[in-house]
C-alpha cells in the first residue's frame, strides 16, 4: 500500500482556497471543510487566518454544555452530541470533564479514572 509522505501538506489552488473561504463564510465548519478538501482542520484555520477571514467563536457556550450533559446522560454518544452541536467529540468530552460529569467507556460502562477501583 502506497502512503503519502508524512509532513507534506496538501496544497490547495487559489480556486480551492476561494471555495474554502466561501464555504466557511456560508456556515461550514473547519472540520467539514477539512474533510471536503482533504486537509487537516488546523490547515483550514491557517488558510482562513492568512486571508484575514474572521473566525467564528469556537467551543461551546455554557448553555450548550448543559445540553451536551443532558444528551450524554440520555445515552447519546460523544460523537452524536458533537455532531448535534457542531463540534468535535473531543470538545464535548473536555467540557463534560470540566464540569465533573461522569463519562462512559466505549462499552457504555462508567469510566474509572486512573488509580480508581473497578
Amino acid at each position: 500500500m502506497k502512503r503519502d509522505r508524512p509532513g507534506r501538506a496538501r496544497q490547495l489552488g487559489s480556486d480551492q482556497v476561494e471555495q474554502l473561504i466561501a464555504g466557511y463564510r456560508s456556515g461550514a465548519t473547519v472540520y467539514e471543510l477539512g474533510h471536503r478538501f482533504g486537509i487537516e482542520r488546523r490547515t483550514v484555520s491557517n488558510i482562513l487566518r492568512r486571508h484575514g477571514v474572521p473566525m467564528r467563536r469556537r467551543g461551546l457556550s455554557p448553555e450548550q454544555v448543559d445540553d451536551a450533559i443532558h444528551l450524554y446522560n440520555l445515552g447519546w454518544s460523544l460523537a452524536r452530541v458533537g455532531d448535534h452541536l457542531g463540534v468535535n467529540h473531543t470538545t464535548v468530552l473536555n467540557k463534560l470533564r470540566g464540569r465533573g460529569a461522569p463519562t462512559r467507556d466505549t462499552h457504555g460502562r462508567p469510566r474509572v479514572e486512573a488509580g480508581g477501583t473497578r
